[in-house]
C-alpha cells in the first residue's frame, strides 16, 4: 500500500523568475529543516537541456512513537537526492526527489513539473505528485500516514519559502513569517501597555495636584 499526494500551485511570477528562485531557495525562514545542499552533477545536453543533481540534508522532529524505530547509533538526518531537467525550448522544468537513506523505514518520492500558466503567460504553475511507502513490518501503515502528513506540511513551507525568495529576487519586501509577526505584535503590546501605564501615572499625578490645591484653598 502506497500513500499518494497530488498538488497544484500557481506562482504569480514568470518562468525565468521561478527557475532562478529554484536554485536559490535555500536558506529561507521556512526551510530551517534543510541543513545542507550540494550540487554533485551538472551538464548541458546536446539538445540544450540542463541536467542537475543535488544532495540535500534535511531533518525533521519525529513523533515519540517513531523514535523507537531508529537505532540509537543511526543519524536522524535524511539525505535527499534531487534530479532536475530544465528544458528552455518547451519552457519547463521537471524535478524528481527521493531519500537515499532510511529507505526501509520510509521512502518518499516526489515529482514536480513547472511550466508556463495556461491562463497567464507571466505566471508559472507547478504540478506535483508524491508517493510515500514503507516496508516496515507491522508499522508500515502508521509510518505512511505520518510521512504523508509531514510531506503535506513541508509542501506548504516549501511554497512559502519559494514566494519569500521570489519577492527578494524581484526587489519586493518579503511577507513576514508568523514568528516575526508574533514578535512585532508582542513588542507593540508592550509599548501600548507602557504608554497606558505612563498615562495613568500622569493622570493620577494631576488629580493629586488638583486635590492638594483645593485643600489649600479651603484653609485660606
Amino acid at each position: 500500500m502506497v500513500k499518494y499526494f497530488l498538488g497544484h500551485s500557481v506562482l504569480r511570477s514568470s518562468r525565468d523568475q521561478v527557475f532562478a528562485a529554484f536554485w536559490q531557495r535555500y536558506p529561507n525562514p521556512y526551510s530551517k529543516h534543510v541543513l545542507t545542499e550540494d550540487t554533485v552533477h551538472r551538464e548541458v545536453t546536446p539538445d540544450q537541456k540542463l541536467l542537475s543533481r543535488r544532495l540535500l540534508t534535511k531533518t525533521n522532529r519525529m513523533p515519540r512513537w517513531a523514535e523507537r524505530l531508529f537505532p540509537a547509533n543511526v543519524a536522524h538526518s535524511v539525505y535527499i537526492l534531487e534530479a532536475s531537467i530544465v528544458d528552455p525550448q518547451n519552457q519547463t522544468m521537471n524535478t524528481f526527489t527521493w531519500n537515499i537513506n532510511h529507505a526501509r523505514l520510509m521512502v518518499v518520492e516526489e515529482r514536480c513539473v513547472c511550466s508556463v500558466n495556461s491562463d497567464n503567460s507571466g505566471w508559472t504553475e507547478i504540478h506535483g505528485e508524491a508517493w510515500v511507502s514503507s516496508s516496515l513490518f507491522g508499522d508500515s501503515r502508521a509510518v505512511q500516514e505520518f510521512g504523508l502528513a509531514r510531506f503535506k506540511s513541508n509542501v506548504t513551507k516549501s511554497m512559502k519559502g519559494f514566494e519569500y525568495i521570489l519577492a527578494k529576487l524581484q526587489g519586493e519586501a518579503p511577507s513576514k513569517t508568523l514568528v516575526e509577526t508574533a514578535k512585532e505584535a508582542k513588542e507593540k503590546a508592550k509599548e501600548t501597555a507602557l504608554a497606558a501605564t505612563e498615562k495613568a501615572k500622569d493622570l493620577a499625578s494631576k488629580a493629586a495636584t488638583q486635590k492638594q490645591q483645593q485643600q489649600q484653598q479651603q484653609f485660606v
